[in-house]
């Protein structure tokens, strides 16, 4: 919130276009039991990005967001856990997390021109975890 604050009211000030890009997570959407804090701030997130999106499109200010799935960074406590990592790949149905890489490429591409005409949307980077992966095959 901050610093979207502080970019549009630069933005605004200088009279110019910009973009923001804020960094979600799959519990923007997904539910989490025991981590209602969490999924709420995303939760939050997500309809910040897409009220900004709205009160500033005039301006040509785009907001959108991305969220990523499990993804391998040093802050994961899981990362050094084979079988928990094991378990967290068996869940998506592209059967692996992602590297910051695979996130970073769609952060590139809402930033660029190729992405002008996308506002107030949230592009989930999730290998697939937000298509509800139980519903994957017939009950």
């Amino acid at each position: 919130f901050l610093c979207c604050r502080e970019a549009l009211a630069h933005w605004l000030n200088v009279k110019t276009a910009g973009v923001i890009i804020n960094v979600s997570s799959v519990h923007e959407k997904i539910p989490r039991p025991q981590y209602a804090h969490y999924a709420a701030s995303k939760g939050g997130l997500g309809n910040l990005t897409r009220t900004l999106a709205l009160e500033y499109a005039e301006h040509g200010i785009r907001v959108n967001s991305v969220a990523p799935g499990a993804t391998e960074t040093p802050i994961q406590s899981w990362q050094a856990d084979e079988e928990t990592k094991r378990r967290i790949s068996d869940g998506i149905p592209l059967k692996r997390i992602a590297t910051p890489e695979e996130i970073a490429g769609p952060v590139a591409f809402l930033i660029s021109d190729e992405a002008s005409y996308i506002t107030g949307a949230t592009l989930y980077v999730d290998g697939g975890l937000t298509l509800y992966p139980r519903f994957q095959h017939p009950w």
